[in-house]
């Protein structure tokens, strides 16, 4: 189903000290992956392939805060990331970082909403 949230991303400025702060004050499983310049966040129990393994929470990342994206980042699943932006800007929001491949899984891309909150949007790789 698309229109769920699926992801949050939180920037940071000093990853050993944003790491250390939700690993100790949360208990979250932060692995960082180097290669991606990206940190892969576990908020609860995950399956062997690093997805959520109970209902109710939802994984997420956190990476070096940049001019363009310096918020935290509530993530939205898409069927159709292209369409999505085009809907996005005839509602009165903007296109922030255009969609962007992201390995084998899917495909990202950042907007403005209506409101100017910065939000997030992710294709799976085949659909939503």
């Amino acid at each position: 189903m698309t229109g769920q949230v699926v992801h949050f991303e939180v920037p940071y400025d000093d990853g050993d000290r944003a790491r250390a702060f939700y690993g100790e004050v949360f208990g979250w499983q932060i692995q960082p992956v180097p290669e991606f310049e990206y940190n892969f966040v576990q908020t609860g129990p995950s399956a062997d392939t690093g997805m959520p393994a109970e209902p109710g929470y939802i994984g997420g990342g956190m990476f070096q805060r940049d001019a363009a994206v310096d918020k935290p980042i509530i993530t939205i699943d898409v069927d159709d990331i292209e369409a999505a932006l085009a809907a996005v800007a005839e509602h009165g929001g903007a296109t922030v970082r255009e969609p962007e491949k992201v390995g084998e899984m899917g495909i990202a891309a950042y907007f403005t909403d209506s409101e100017g909150n910065l939000m997030g949007l992710w294709q799976s790789v085949g659909g939503g």
